[in-house]
């Protein structure tokens, strides 16, 4: 994770409480852009993630888990969309480094030249090769099943304003030759007020090699059913189930109002980890509660947190966003 910086800071209470949340289950690395950023992180995690001094500063967590520390400067605190990418090829896990240009200039304009490096450094600290992709393409908009499926949004690997020229041919050999997948879905649209241009992440996820979970509007959503937005999700299910998945369709509950905006309860912005689900929390208990029992069921031998992450969700993203997953060797 890459830990916010000064213009950031409303996410660190959530955040806090995501790394807690991880600490019973993994090591979290958390990345600083200076020591003023890790004064604030350290803070925040005793404060708001309820950490004693010494976890904090490294020692092992009850579960027996630890935080390590690194100076590594960045722009941002979004370490999903500009982190490395892993792949295994023969044996030998590379670290990829796709290009990474904020979104499509979706945000306006900003630096984004240490973000794009932020690959480059994890590769070095790990000891791991490094492979360039001359695209550019958030891993947020990438969803794969582990078994040679991957999922992602045309409308946003095709956006002009990233990748002009590219094709949807090429797209999908890019996926095939980088990934080693045999099967690319492409699905396409952009749901009213996704910041990112429609990352999958926030349309459809696997909860197994097979099945599929497809975002839904509901009478109770923000969103009309037959409307713009579940035309994009209706013809995402379409993709899919034409792709040979089971497709699970999974209405909104209901829509939250933060900061003048109002919000669908989206709750497919969802961490997978070892032994752990960790999903965006909306403030709604009754709706928040109907999502933790659900992702139960999904992911029965894990355990399931949903933290309340508004701050994040406005600015356009959730803890799928915020995080950056290593795989075993």
């Amino acid at each position: 994770m890459q830990w916010p910086r000064a213009w950031e800071r409303t996410y660190e209470p959530a955040l806090a409480q995501v790394v807690a949340a991880i600490l019973n289950h993994e090591d979290v690395h958390l990345l600083c852009h200076d020591p003023d950023t890790r004064s604030a992180a350290e803070t925040a995690l005793g404060e708001e993630g309820g950490l004693s001094s010494a976890v904090i500063g490294g020692e092992p967590s009850a579960a027996g888990f630890r935080i390590t520390w690194h100076s590594i400067p960045n722009d941002s605190a979004w370490m999903r969309d500009n982190g490395p990418r892993y792949v295994i090829r023969d044996g030998q896990m590379t670290i990829q480094n796709w290009e990474f240009d904020g979104w499509g200039g979706a945000f306006g304009s900003f630096s984004t030249e240490q973000d794009n490096t932020v690959p480059e450094a994890v590769a070095a600290y790990l000891e791991l090769p490094v492979e360039h992709v001359d695209i550019v393409h958030e891993r947020g908009d990438l969803e794969f099943n582990g078994q040679g499926t991957v999922l992602l949004n045309w409308t946003v690997i095709g956006d002009p304003n990233r990748n002009p020229g590219l094709t949807r041919d090429a797209a999908v050999a890019a996926m095939e030759t980088h990934f080693g997948v045999d099967t690319v879905v492409l699905l396409e649209g952009q749901p009213e007020g996704d910041l990112t241009g429609g990352h999958v992440d926030g349309m459809a996820r696997f909860i197994d090699a097979q099945t599929v979970v497809v975002a839904d509007c509901s009478e109770h959503s923000a969103c009309e059913p037959q409307g713009a937005d579940d035309q994009i999700y209706d013809t995402a299910a379409q993709l899919l189930r034409a792709a040979g998945l089971e497709v699970i369709r999974r209405p909104f509950a209901t829509a939250v109002t933060y900061q003048g905006a109002r919000f669908d309860t989206n709750y497919l912005n969802w961490l997978v980890g070892n032994g752990f689900v960790i999903t965006v929390g909306f403030g709604d208990e009754e709706a928040d509660a109907e999502a933790r029992e659900r992702l139960q069921e999904w992911f029965p031998d894990r355990e399931v947190y949903v933290i309340e992450m508004l701050a994040s969700w406005y600015a356009g993203g959730g803890v799928h966003c915020h995080t950056n997953d290593q795989p075993s060797p």
